[in-house]
């Protein structure tokens, strides 16, 4: 599957429509250069590994006590950094992020996922080495 966004729900965007069927053309591509025979060289990719889920604070009854800091707000796959700010409280106090490492929120603030308890993911950038790829002689 591809998923491409974001977006609302109940939108159609023609950029990320655009940007979809580049992402499906270049893999149907893929997949007829492959069964042609071409040979692919390896190669080496940042990807970003999903480390957990991150809810809204919350109190003792479960209600939410912070929203998404404004500086975190928009800043998907930009690092987030020990001491950065993450949340506000409805009084104003800032929340930040505490870690041991560099982390990449993503899905920050979605509406499709507040239900769900997810203020946002935290991710950590990762190379991915892929070796060299060809379609077995037969």
């Amino acid at each position: 599957g591809v998923e491409v966004g974001p977006q609302p729900q109940g939108v159609a965007r023609a950029d990320i429509l655009d940007k979809m069927r580049k992402i499906v053309k270049h893999g149907l591509d893929f997949v007829q250069l492959f069964n042609e025979g071409k040979e692919f060289p390896p190669c080496t990719i940042e990807v970003f590994k999903i480390m957990e889920k991150v809810d809204y604070p919350r109190n003792k009854n479960g209600e939410i006590i912070a929203i998404i800091h404004p500086k975190l707000q928009d800043q998907d796959w930009q690092p987030l950094k020990n001491g950065d700010p993450q949340f506000l409280t409805l009084d104003g106090e800032v929340i930040p992020y505490q870690g041991n490492c560099t982390v990449y929120p993503t899905f920050i603030n979605e509406a499709a996922y507040y239900e769900k308890k997810q203020a946002f993911v935290k991710t950590e950038k990762i190379k991915l080495t892929a070796k060299h790829l060809r379609l077995p002689v037969s």
